[in-house]
Order: C-alpha cells, then sequence, then structure tokens
C-alpha cells in the first residue's frame, strides 16, 4: 500500500502485526464465536478477511461482534457453572493484535512476584518460590476473589490502560471487547457494566494489569516487608505471625472492595505451615494453589534421614481429575488398536502428568 493511503488511515497499525496475531490464534485454535465461524472457515478467504480486518481496525470503524457465552462445569467438589466467554475468529485476532502492542509497554512494569500469563514465567515457578517462602514464614493467607472476571469494573481497566499509552485506537477497541454483551446459548443477548470474560485473547493482560494497581503496587507500598505470589486472581500472601496475617488480610478486603472485588468469605483462610519444628495446632493446616496441596509432609534430609516438611505435591482434586480422564479412555474396549497405537495416544497426556 502506498504512503499516502497508509497516511488517510485513521490509525497506523501495521500488517505484519496483524498477520502474527493471526499465527498466534491459529496457534491456539479454539471453538467458533456467533458467527459459527472456524478458524479453516476463516482461513478460506484469508486474504481477503485478514485485510478487511485491518482496514476495520486502521479507519476506526472495527466493532467486535457479541461474545458466545459457554457455560462449563466448574472443578470437581464446587458444583455450578462458570462462563466461558468465546470471540469470533476476527475478534481474537483483533485483541491479540491489540495485545502485541500493548504487552512490550506492560511488561516491564509488571510485579516480580506476578506470574499469570506472562512471557517467560509459569505456575510452576510461583509454586516453586511459593514452597521456599512457606519455609521461612509460619503464616499463609489464602486469597481467593470471588467472581474475578465477572466483577472488574471497566473504568478502572481503562484507567489502568491509559497509564501505559495513548493510542486512541487501543483504548477505543479495549472499550468495545469491555462492553461487547455475552449471547446465550438461546441467542439472548445479555450487556456487560463490568468483568472480562475468560476466553478472550486480551483478558488475561487487562485482568493483570488491573489487578497490578489494585493488588500489587499496593501491596508493595503497604506491607513492603510481606511476600506474595500471584497467578491472575489466585494469590498466596506470607505473614510472620497469626495476628499480622490476620491484619493483612483485614485489609486487603478493604482494598479490594475499594476497587469493586470482593474476597470470597468461605475460601479466603488464614493458614499454619506446619512441620517438624513448628508443632502448634491451628484449624487451617493446609492450603491449595495452581493445583498443589501445601501442608506438612514426610520428607529426607541429605543425610538420609526423615523428618515432617511443609511442602506441595499433586492436589487431591488434580488426581480425581486424572482418574476421570483415565476412565474415559476406556482402554479395554480398544481392541481395534494395537499397543504401539495406544500408546501414541496417550504417552502426551500421561508424560505431562508426570512432568507435573
Amino acid at each position: 500500500m502506498s504512503e499516502s493511503k497508509l497516511k488517510d488511515k485513521s490509525f497506523a497499525i501495521s500488517k505484519w502485526v496483524v498477520w502474527e496475531a493471526y499465527q498466534r490464534v491459529k496457534a491456539n485454535d479454539g471453538a467458533a464465536g456467533v458467527d459459527g465461524e472456524s478458524i479453516e472457515e476463516f482461513e478460506q478467504d484469508l486474504k481477503r478477511n485478514l485485510y478487511k480486518l485491518w482496514n476495520r481496525l486502521s479507519s476506526g470503524s472495527y466493532f467486535p461482534a457479541s461474545v458466545r457465552a459457554v457455560e462449563i462445569p466448574k472443578k470437581h467438589g464446587q458444583g455450578g457453572t462458570r462462563i466461558l466467554g468465546v470471540p469470533t475468529v476476527a475478534d481474537r485476532i483483533a485483541q491479540t493484535v491489540v495485545r502485541l502492542y500493548l504487552e512490550p509497554k506492560v511488561e516491564p512494569v509488571f510485579h516480580l512476584d506476578s506470574y499469570g500469563y506472562r512471557p517467560g514465567r509459569s505456575a510452576l515457578d510461583a509454586v516453586g518460590v511459593c514452597r521456599e517462602r512457606c519455609w521461612r514464614r509460619d503464616w499463609v493467607i489464602e486469597l481467593d476473589i470471588k467472581s474475578f472476571f465477572d466483577s472488574v469494573p471497566h473504568e478502572l481497566v481503562l484507567r489502568a490502560v491509559r497509564r501505559h499509552t495513548d493510542e486512541r485506537w487501543i483504548l477505543l477497541y479495549v472499550e468495545r471487547w469491555l462492553k461487547a454483551p455475552l449471547q446465550r446459548e438461546d441467542g439472548t443477548l445479555e450487556p456487560r457494566d463490568r468483568g472480562t470474560p475468560q476466553g478472550s485473547s486480551i483478558s488475561p493482560l487487562l485482568a493483570n494489569l488491573f489487578l497490578h494497581y489494585a493488588f500489587d503496587v499496593w501491596m508493595e507500598k503497604r506491607f513492603s516487608d510481606v511476600l506474595f505470589e500471584r497467578y491472575c486472581d489466585d494469590a498466596v500472601v506470607h505473614c510472620k505471625t497469626e495476628k499480622q496475617a490476620q491484619f493483612v488480610r483485614d485489609l486487603i478486603a478493604e482494598r479490594l472492595a475499594q476497587c469493586g472485588l470482593e474476597l470470597h468469605p468461605d475460601k479466603t483462610r488464614i493458614v499454619y505451615c506446619k512441620d517438624e519444628s513448628r508443632r502448634a495446632t491451628y484449624a487451617n493446616e493446609r492450603f491449595d494453589f495452581l493445583g498443589y496441596a501445601f501442608r506438612a509432609r514426610r520428607a529426607k534430609n541429605k543425610f538420609g534421614e526423615y523428618f515432617v516438611n511443609f511442602l506441595p505435591a499433586v492436589s487431591d482434586d488434580a488426581l480425581k481429575e486424572m482418574g476421570r480422564e483415565l476412565r474415559s479412555w476406556r482402554i479395554n474396549r480398544r481392541s481395534d488398536k494395537a499397543l504401539d497405537e495406544l500408546a501414541q495416544t496417550v504417552n502426551i497426556v500421561v508424560q505431562g502428568w508426570i512432568n507435573y
């Protein structure tokens, strides 16, 4: 495209970034949105579809479709369902375009103890740091934010985005995505005045940016000597005494209430990290974090002697989930498959469990 035509556009958005966004969306696969168009169908006229999307983004005429609401069961034992929002393929590409522009600006300022959905960081990193800190601090606050992705105030999200970019098109499209209605299975549209639906390409970055100011920065200023690990909306806070843990928990609840959020009254708990040298008795002596159960466990020191340590291992819920997955394969009925074929089918999953 000529320079004169590029100047005619309201916003300078690179075609190469749109192409990179498409490649990422394709790699992640995903279900179709409200238009029923799969990635394979989008690719049937790929060049035209990408050009049309780039043209709309660059001219300011891009408006997202409604988000398809999909109900999925909560983890076993929790009961009920949670809503997963599935944008259209075109909208997922557009969201990834914004993420590719915005992420390099916000990533350098994020807190060292923020681990969720960040390049080069993983849940295992958070679990490893949490394990070591449980050895040094006797008390833990297990935080659970109630319905986080359904409760985030839009204006506070936009305020956080404005602190890191003055690109009008990014602010414009982020606001449109936040306000895009949910479309239920019966076709009814549900308007949204808060929340950012799980399932969109931009939600993890917006969630991290919001919690960076609502929690991470506030914790660093208010409790500089208190350690924590946060993986998106899951967090663990380490305290020296029970009294300190109660004080910190109450102030965190007040802070989150100021930001439009609420701590879950039943799932937010103070936990005692009981081990060989910490032998007091407390109502809560274990907690779960990112699929791992932290509790007193038998361990062996470098001299081969056994002792009790406070350690993580696969949680009960995760073990039950693995068992359900294993039974669903019905291997005893797969007599049509040779042993090496069955091995190929299950090895990837089983190896992941072993690594876990």
